[in-house]
């Protein structure tokens, strides 16, 4: 497997399975962040979709794929403390605000500040119709979190203030990891490497948080078998969310890639419509197509 991801970066080829990674992942990561928004606290469902991803990828990491050397140590260093403060703001958003008003905002802030930073720091080149087409996707995702927020009760706006707050701090940390993991998986000889100990070293962390938590409580918190099953669920959704992503800026562009990761919103939308119980008026289906066309654009160019 290895060998034939290798053969294909800088192929044509190459370039259509990455697009085909980044919507595969686009439609996971829709469904992971419904999971953590869920019925149980989202520090919690954090924890727990964590633990199960530790659990799984440990073998892995442990005995299958070589260890880190040298300069890869303060790689994975760095990748650990960035996807910490992502988690972190996003625990806080979807702990203040509702997931539609939050998600939006995240996938919005993400893809301009992700092109500006693989045209920086990662020398790639976009001509002036993907800048556009990034404007057009962010914008429009964007919009939409402001109409879900002008139709949020207004009970409890200032909660609403602050997880907007926390979910463009969100966005930002998006924008900061889908840069470093593509430098950092593109710097080890093995992708396949580099995600086991990715998927190891970044959910470390949670775990954690999720022990002290229950200590704190000093009770396992209610229906505790569903929310191990949430956890288990979720670990499978997020290697596939985020291993298909970064596999996909090894074979692909950055930031076309991310783009078009954002049509995750496309597909949170419809999670909301369809087992939410939520509406989409004439507004939202219009601000969907301006979503649809702004990655269309940064592909077609």
């Amino acid at each position: 497997m290895t060998a034939w991801i290798l053969s294909l970066e800088g192929t044509p080829e190459g370039a259509r399975i990455a697009l085909l990674l980044a919507l595969t992942s686009a439609f996971a990561h829709a469904c992971f962040g419904a999971l953590q928004k869920g019925r149980h606290d989202p520090w919690l469902s954090r924890g727990a979709i964590d633990s199960f991803m530790l659990l799984l990828s440990a073998p892995v990491a442990l005995f299958l794929v070589p260890w880190p050397r040298g300069f890869e140590w303060l790689v994975m260093a760095g990748v650990m403390a960035i996807h910490l403060a992502y988690k972190i703001a996003m625990a806080r958003a979807y702990s203040r605000a509702a997931y539609t008003v939050v998600y939006p905002v995240v996938r919005g802030v993400g893809p301009l500040a992700t092109l500006a930073f693989a045209a920086l720091f990662l020398g790639e080149h976009y001509v002036a119709i993907q800048w556009l087409g990034v404007a057009i996707l962010s914008a429009a995702i964007l919009a939409l979190a402001r109409l879900n927020f002008a139709s949020s009760p207004q009970i409890g706006r200032m909660d609403l203030k602050a997880g907007l707050a926390w979910a463009f701090a969100g966005g930002l940390m998006v924008a900061i990891y889908t840069t470093f993991d593509a430098w950092a998986i593109r710097l080890m000889p093995d992708p396949f490497t580099f995600l086991a100990w990715f998927f190891l070293m970044t959910s470390l962390d949670f775990p954690l948080l999720l022990g002290y938590r229950l200590l704190k409580a000093r009770q396992m918190p209610e229906a505790a078998a569903a929310l191990a099953l949430r956890g288990f669920v979720g670990a499978l959704i997020a290697f596939v969310s985020f291993g298909g992503v970064m596999l996909g800026t090894r074979l692909g562009k950055v930031a076309e890639v991310s783009s078009l990761r954002e049509t995750s919103t496309l597909f949170a939308a419809a999670i909301g419509w369809l087992l939410l119980g939520e509406r989409s008026g004439p507004a939202k289906i219009l601000l969907m197509g301006l979503i649809a066309l702004g990655a269309i654009l940064v592909q077609v160019a």
